[in-house]
């Protein structure tokens, strides 16, 4: 593909759905942009031109075309303590040093590791997001007026049945103009976008963190980076991969992560946090009919202008309508299929499912929830695999013969050890793995166990049937033929 078909297939094969989703998300991200800021402590235009430059960087640099990135509470709830104990600059130096760990990781191919996190975990992760979204709506939903709830049911019924007289304007964009204009026609008592933060009017100014280039503010920051370009990458892979699915399409992991680290140090010389990609957003654009990478440009540069050119109109958005887009991407988001799913899945992928979305929800840590699913999915399939394991026996002409059929390894160790009878008293024993296949060093210690055993106890040991790679870390790892062995292995 040359450069210019590939150019137009990114930017140009769906210019009016993804300037019409582009606005659709740039009016959204208003709102949490500044409840962002608020949660790691800075003011609301930290929040707000993270968003801008992170959303325009990535759209050039990331890897999954209609994937918006930008400020997240994912990442600004790490900054909190930080930003309490040394400033804005030291948030902005750990924006840049977050940006350039997430570059490494992408150029050590960390996108690959998305092999391990199985489908019960991507479940939960949609899961506990919806559940997520759907909270964060709750202070719009509690102590408030009649009329409130009146104007988000009202945009609900708005986003969901205009699609059905026409899906040239996104339905998304429709419930917000629609209710602005009531709000302002009817002079309706309810909270509006500026009620959250004064929005910034000038542009984004370079802005090098005032910072001492030492050991000592690297030491600083440097756990707060760690922590934010991990739980930004896992965010934004796992994010990828979703969008992957809703546009049966597929992206780059490792440009991604690049990408990823190139936008947040842009954003930090700029003056806004380190962020990365949101799930609630970035559904909104493929909802509203973005596709392309020129949907994410247009989310960041139509947020610019708005905040610049239109912001006193954009102060008026009453927050309902942007509740009410909310409320659809949580309903959209979560996976109500993996409800009924629960009664016919296997038990362990249903509580590996659960776990991870308990977990998040009970934390508000993504990566740490992610963490326990993966672990969980790791358990379970080893003590699956362990179970496919058998040793039968016989005996012939003096020779006691063991046959190991599965996987020898860290969860079969004990098994298969246990299957061996050291107290026989027979001339030969013949230990045949042409059925097995050895994985660890535990399983190769267990072979050493059991050779030395038989020879202590007076019997010739044949190890037979090897493959290829099992004869490789056994002879890189075994010890019985080794000086020494018996004493080592058996405490003699």
């Amino acid at each position: 593909m040359t450069f210019a078909q590939s150019f137009r297939r990114d930017w140009l094969s769906n210019i009016r759905g993804d300037i019409l989703s582009g606005l659709v998300v740039a009016l959204a991200l208003i709102p949490e942009a500044i409840g962002f800021s608020i949660i790691a402590g800075v003011d609301p235009k930290v929040g707000l031109y993270a968003s801008v430059i992170i959303a325009i960087t990535i759209s050039f640099a990331g890897g999954r075309p209609a994937m918006v990135s930008a400020a997240t509470a994912a990442t600004a709830v790490l900054f909190g303590t930080l930003v309490r104990e040394h400033g804005l600059d030291y948030l902005l130096a750990a924006s840049i040093l977050a940006g350039l760990i997430q570059i490494v990781a992408g150029w050590l191919r960390v996108g690959a590791v998305m092999r391990f996190v199985s489908r019960s975990v991507m479940t939960g992760f949609v899961n506990a997001l919806a559940i997520l979204i759907f909270m964060a709506q709750l202070p719009e939903l509690i102590g408030v007026s009649w009329q409130t709830y009146a104007m988000i049911a009202g945009g609900l019924a708005i986003i969901y049945l205009f699609p059905r007289l026409t899906r040239v304007v996104p339905s998304p964009l429709v419930c917000i103009l629609v209710l602005t204009a009531l709000a302002l026609m009817f002079n309706i008592d309810t909270r509006n976008v500026a009620d959250l933060g004064a929005l910034p009017n000038a542009l984004p100014a370079l802005l090098l963190p005032n910072v001492p280039l030492n050991f000592e503010t690297l030491m600083i920051i440097l756990p707060t980076s760690v922590a934010v370009a991990a739980v930004g990458l896992l965010e934004s892979l796992l994010t990828a991969s979703i969008v992957d699915q809703m546009t049966d399409s597929s992206s780059n992991k490792n440009r991604e992560s690049v990408g990823q680290g190139i936008a947040n140090i842009a954003s930090g010389l700029f003056g806004g946090m380190a962020g990365c990609a949101m799930i609630g957003q970035s559904v909104i654009n493929v909802k509203s009919g973005g596709r392309t990478r020129l949907s994410t440009f247009a989310a960041g540069a139509i947020l610019l202008f708005l905040l610049l050119v239109l912001g006193d109109w954009v102060g008026m958005i009453p927050m309902p309508a942007l509740v009410a887009i909310m409320i659809m991407v949580s309903v959209g988001t979560f996976s109500w299929s993996s409800l009924r799913d629960l009664a016919h899945h296997p038990r362990r992928s249903s509580i590996v499912m659960l776990a991870t979305v308990i977990t998040v929800v009970g934390t508000h840590n993504l990566a740490l929830g992610v963490g326990v699913g993966v672990l969980l999915s790791g358990i379970f399939f080893a003590w699956k695999v362990a179970q496919i394991f058998r040793v039968t026996t016989t005996l012939s002409d003096g020779v006691r013969s063991y046959r190991v059929e599965g996987q020898l390894f860290f969860a079969s160790a004990e098994d298969f050890l246990a299957a061996l009878d050291f107290t026989e008293p027979v001339g030969t024993v013949r230990i045949d793995l042409t059925e097995a296949h050895l994985w660890d060093l535990t399983g190769v210690q267990a072979i050493d166990m059991a050779v030395l055993k038989f020879r202590r106890a007076g019997a010739a040991v044949e190890v037979i049937g090897l493959n290829e790679a099992s004869a490789t870390i056994m002879d890189k790892l075994a010890e019985h033929d080794r000086p020494g062995a018996m004493e080592r292995m058996l405490g003699h």
